[in-house]
């Protein structure tokens, strides 16, 4: 595979294993709603997508509905969602040796863009990324594609093809394809690889050991 210089990754199931306290967030919204949540295990498919897109397409939810649980999803997550969750075995060191290297890294999140940075600074990450965004409704920023092209914006890349996208969800490898960049799919996180594969993945990572090795280090 490529050499790449510019190296983005996703925050949830790349980063962290977040699944404990989105689902816990989920299932306290849907109550709020007047919903019995489903079960579990049924929940990991909110993992990841924008929440917008997990209310209306999994829940059915209007537009004005899904803002309301929306609402009520954060302050649930405000108050401990955001920290039902670790780092996964690796990633710290992973992203000293790739910044160690000379590589040039990036936080693009579909999360809400202050959650993205109270956690990355949480867990001690933040010094690792040169950009670090996430969604932001007030101007407009709900895809992930979105949230790519912010951060080549602030950063002044004119290289895309020595930029590769890292996630484990189809919206990272789609929202990668749309801004013109390759995309490693993760396959330790919440994404299968029949999703990540239709989504256009252009290469995979079984673990954050072959991820590494991936990206030269």
């Amino acid at each position: 595979m490529k050499n790449y210089d510019f190296i983005f990754f996703d925050l949830d199931g790349t980063i962290n294993d977040s699944a404990d306290g989105i689902i816990n967030s989920f299932i306290y919204a849907l109550e709020k709603m007047g919903m019995k949540p489903p079960e579990r295990s049924e929940l990991f498919r909110v993992v990841g997508p924008p929440l917008s897109y997990s209310f209306n397409n999994f829940f059915g939810f209007t537009k004005e509905q899904a803002q309301e649980a929306i609402g009520n999803y954060r302050v649930y997550y405000a108050q401990r969602g955001a920290y039902e969750n670790r780092v996964y075995d690796g990633i710290p060191e992973l992203l000293k040796r790739l910044s160690d290297s000379g590589k040039k890294l990036y936080l693009a999140s579909s999360k809400a863009e202050k959650f993205v940075k109270i956690l990355s600074d949480y867990f001690g990450v933040s010094q690792y990324f040169d950009v670090i965004r996430g969604s932001d409704e007030s101007v407009g920023r709900y895809s992930k594609a979105d949230v790519i092209r912010q951060v080549i914006a602030d950063a002044g890349i004119d290289r895309i093809d020595r930029c590769v996208m890292v996630g484990d969800r189809r919206f990272d490898a789609e929202g990668a394809a749309e801004c013109g960049m390759d995309s490693i799919g993760v396959l330790y996180g919440y994404g299968s690889r029949q999703e990540l594969t239709e989504a256009g993945a252009t290469y995979f990572a079984g673990s954050v050991e072959e991820l590494g090795r991936m990206l030269g280090v």
